[in-house]
């Protein structure tokens, strides 16, 4: 058997580590455009903030995980066409990969939409990658004198903004939307998180965006106007789906797969951020552009990649992320009936729907949360164990002694 898998990300780690599970010596072929061995891109901007450094980003040696996994690394190489009859993977360079099981783990890009006057800006970048981040810091250079503009108030600009918060002079986020995180929060707790940020020196123009650009700068629609040294658009990703629709694969926005992680193209299988996910507590289709279902999906490909038949049914939406010292974790879906508790220092607020917890927001006491998340994954009726316990501050002691050892065994 000959797996090819194109990509190099969290997802691709998964199909690795499932191919392994099941098949411990046949050949892996993974091919991806950056030249890095696999690194975790959310901490970008703890590199930048200085607590982490490139060295130990790069985590995974040639030497180790590949050589362990017996992969063969084919860094900084891009595939421009995948031939699902001929089963075969061609690169730019024009030579041909065969594969016998192909997983498409291209995760995401970068979404810059159309501003008027954007190419007139030379320091610009987007912040998705290393060499996003190498690029902006060279963009900031030692003097700790740029403005600068991010363009996205969302998970990537905020971590961009945390990054930079000592590189920078100045440092001020814009969005259309109403508040920031506005996919991941509601309203108040967006706002704490903001004005959390706000005393780190951070300015936000929300509920605005920008109707032109010169060189230095941004023209707003509201009438505001922005001088900046250095721009950042972090606006959103859109799915890597061109090699998928190319090889026959049904695309709809992102991958369509079933829960064996499989496409609609025999021998093709698909994995993290380029993938369509069914969302067990919205109980709906969508794009899940996070790590854990990335790496879950693909354990999954790469298991049935091999023979294995493993399924995969329990995507959440989830995102666990910290903001200059103040702790978040996030999960599920907010349509239900609320549970909030707050004071100075945290929030709480528990979604219940048809007795089962369907989502949370935890802001600053974030311990536990994982047996919220087992709640949500497992589908867990609220009737079977003592909620109200567990409503105070999540513990064991609300389950049966069979659940408490399930829920060890389960909660991260």
């Amino acid at each position: 058997m000959n797996y090819v898998i194109i990509g190099n990300g969290t997802a691709a780690t998964g199909v690795i580590e499932g191919i392994r599970v099941v098949d411990h010596e046949s050949p892996i072929t993974v091919i991806s455009s950056e030249p890095y061995p696999v690194y975790g891109r959310p901490l970008i901007s703890y590199m930048l903030l200085g607590k982490t450094t490139e060295e130990k980003m790069l985590q995974y040696r040639p030497t180790d995980f590949y050589e362990k996994n017996g992969v063969t690394t084919m860094l900084g190489k891009t595939v421009s066409a995948v031939d699902s009859a001929a089963k075969t993977v061609t690169l730019e360079s024009g030579e041909v990969i065969p594969y016998d099981k192909l997983c498409i783990a291209t995760g995401s890009r970068p979404f810059v939409p159309p501003m008027d006057g954007l190419d007139s800006v030379e320091a610009q970048t987007p912040f998705m990658t290393l060499d996003h981040a190498k690029r902006l810091r060279e963009l900031l250079g030692e003097g700790k004198d740029k403005r600068v503009l991010i363009v996205g108030a969302g998970l990537i600009g905020l971590k961009c903004a945390e990054g930079i918060i000592n590189l920078a002079q100045s440092i001020t986020v814009c969005d259309l939307a109403p508040r920031i995180l506005p996919n991941v929060l509601e309203e108040h707790p967006a706002s704490i998180i903001q004005k959390h940020i706000e005393k780190q020196g951070v300015k936000f123009l929300l509920n605005d965006s920008v109707a032109h650009f010169e060189p230095n700068q941004a023209q707003m629609k509201s009438g505001a106007v922005v001088d900046f040294d250095v721009l950042v658009v972090a606006v959103g990703v859109r799915p890597n789906t061109d090699l998928a629709a190319m090889a026959g694969c049904e695309v709809n926005r992102g991958i369509l797969l079933n829960d064996h992680m499989q496409t609609s193209v025999p021998d093709i299988y698909a994995a993290g951020d380029c993938t369509v996910s069914h969302d067990i507590a919205a109980e709906t289709d969508r794009i899940l552009a996070i790590l854990p279902n990335a790496y879950m999906q693909g354990e999954t490909a790469g298991m049935n990649m091999a023979g294995g038949n493993r399924a995969f049914d329990k995507s959440i939406p989830m995102n666990a992320s910290g903001f200059m010292g103040l702790h978040m974790i996030t999960a599920g879906s907010y349509e239900g009936e609320a549970y909030i508790v707050e004071d100075e220092d945290s929030y709480k607020m528990l979604v219940t729907k048809d007795d089962r917890l369907r989502g949370f927001i935890l802001i600053g006491d974030v311990e536990r949360a994982g047996i919220y998340t087992s709640l949500i994954r497992e589908k867990t009726p609220l009737s079977s164990i003592d909620f109200d316990l567990i409503k105070e501050r999540p513990q064991l002691m609300a389950f049966s002694s069979t659940e408490r050892v399930h829920k060890l065994g389960r909660a991260h």
